[in-house]
Parts: C-alpha cells; sequence; structure tokens
C-alpha cells in the first residue's frame, strides 16, 4: 500500500461521501426542499453538519445570520442552540421570510425563539448590540460580503465564531484567472479578515467552501 507524503485531493466520489455523511433532519430536509423549489441552491447537506457541530462546540445562545432564504440555515442553528438559544435572521426578501417562519413555527419552535428581521442587512446589522452574539453566519447577497465582514467584528463577542458561506464561490476564489465580481468581492472580504488580525481562521472546502475565524 502506497504511503503519500503529501495530501491527495478528495476525487469526486469522496467530496459526495463527506457531503452526505452526516443526514440532515426532517425539518432540514423541508427547508432545504422549500429552497429548490423556489430556483434557489440551498445549503449543502455538508454546510449543515459543519453549522451544527460548530454551533454546539461554541455552546452558542445567540446566532445572527445574515439571509434566511427558506430557512435551511436557521432551522439548523435552532435545533443545535440550547432550549434558550435566539435565531437573529435577517433577509431583504420579506417572502423568504414568511416560509422560514411557517417551518420554524411547524418544527415546534415559538417564536420566542427567533426574530426575523425584513430588510436590507447593510442597513439592519448596525442597528444589533455590541459583542453580544456567539455566532455571525453570512449567507446573503455575496456582492456585499465586505460590508457583511465589517460589521460581524462588532456584533461577536470576544470567542464568538465568524463563519462565511460560499467562500470558495463554485471554486472560482482561489483562480486569480476568475474576475467575476461576486468572485473578487468574496476576495476581498476574506483578505478582510485575515487584515483584521482579529482571528483565528479555518477555510473548509464543504459545500460551496465555509470560512470559519474566532475573534480573539
Amino acid at each position: 500500500m502506497s504511503n503519500p507524503t503529501q495530501p491527495i485531493a478528495p476525487t469526486e466520489a469522496t467530496w459526495a461521501y463527506t457531503e452526505d455523511y452526516v443526514p440532515v433532519s426532517d425539518d432540514v430536509r423541508a427547508a432545504r426542499d422549500e429552497a429548490i423549489v423556489s430556483g434557489q441552491v440551498p445549503i449543502s447537506a455538508g454546510v449543515i453538519a459543519a453549522l451544527t457541530t460548530l454551533t454546539r462546540a461554541a455552546g452558542a445562545s445567540a446566532v445572527v445570520e445574515i439571509g434566511t432564504q427558506h430557512g435551511a440555515s436557521g432551522m439548523t442553528f435552532l435545533q443545535a442552540m440550547g432550549r434558550d438559544g435566539v435565531l437573529t435572521s435577517i433577509d431583504a426578501e420579506a417572502d423568504y421570510q414568511l416560509g422560514a417562519r411557517q417551518l420554524f413555527l411547524d418544527a415546534g419552535f415559538p417564536t420566542s425563539r427567533f426574530r426575523l428581521i425584513a430588510g436590507s442587512p447593510i442597513d439592519v446589522v448596525p442597528k444589533l448590540r455590541d459583542a453580544a452574539y456567539d455566532i455571525v453566519f453570512i449567507n446573503g447577497d455575496e456582492l456585499e460580503y465586505v460590508e457583511y465582514v465589517a460589521g460581524a467584528a462588532r456584533l461577536l463577542r470576544t470567542g464568538g465564531m465568524l463563519i462565511v458561506h460560499d467562500a470558495l464561490w463554485f471554486n472560482q476564489v482561489p483562480d486569480q484567472q476568475h474576475e467575476g465580481d461576486e468572485t473578487i468581492i468574496i476576495r476581498e472580504a476574506l483578505e478582510a479578515i485575515t487584515q483584521a488580525e482579529v482571528y483565528s481562521q479555518a477555510l473548509l472546502p464543504v459545500g460551496n467552501g465555509l470560512l470559519v475565524a474566532v475573534k480573539h
């Protein structure tokens, strides 16, 4: 048997295996199905598993997500937090939040466990409390990622976690030949996290890329 001294890039089959290694709950699956029906790409099962694990590891009880979409990530945070955990979810599309709200209620979560704010995250985030959150999850408009990252540092407590979805953007972010608008902005957002020098971070090749940074 060979014993390579360097890591081997995962094959397509290996990536698929790891993505589906942890099954999603029925409630999260329902939210993902809603996204698919509406023509959106839902967060992957691998990302859901990562968010669940990170939330529980952090002992999070206050989470902000930028980008409600159809509630798959929000459902994940609600399930992973303790019984007193509260989700604050922001999205410019109020229609998405209507569906997410119903899914949360159908899953048995009372309205005291979640706060859905319809509006531009750039306008809403500055109104949230300083250093009051354990996790900020960025999954909104990629063209606004730099602004979201800037706002997240203020919201997070010391030891809080910034999680950026779509951090690899269809494998385009690592390839400097790609210069699409989203790709450039995501690169700038990741660089801003590095330049801030207040985070320990890791870039994970799960889903469409997941940047995890802990504020110190």
